[in-house]
């Protein structure tokens, strides 16, 4: 898969390496702003216990 995407992007490899800099960053940004606060509200810290 990453050999693949790596074919795919134009250019050199300086600018390959920029690209997927620059879209890690971005599966970050929509990672930490959209998909691990829904995952929050659906799992419930406060609901787990330890012990009996």
């Amino acid at each position: 898969m990453y050999a693949s995407l790596w074919r795919i992007l134009p250019g050199p490899v300086w600018l390959r390496i920029i690209f997927v800099l620059i879209l890690v960053a971005a599966v970050l940004f929509v990672l930490a702003t959209w998909v691990f606060p829904w995952v929050d509200q659906m799992i419930n810290p406060q609901e787990a216990t330890v012990g009996g």
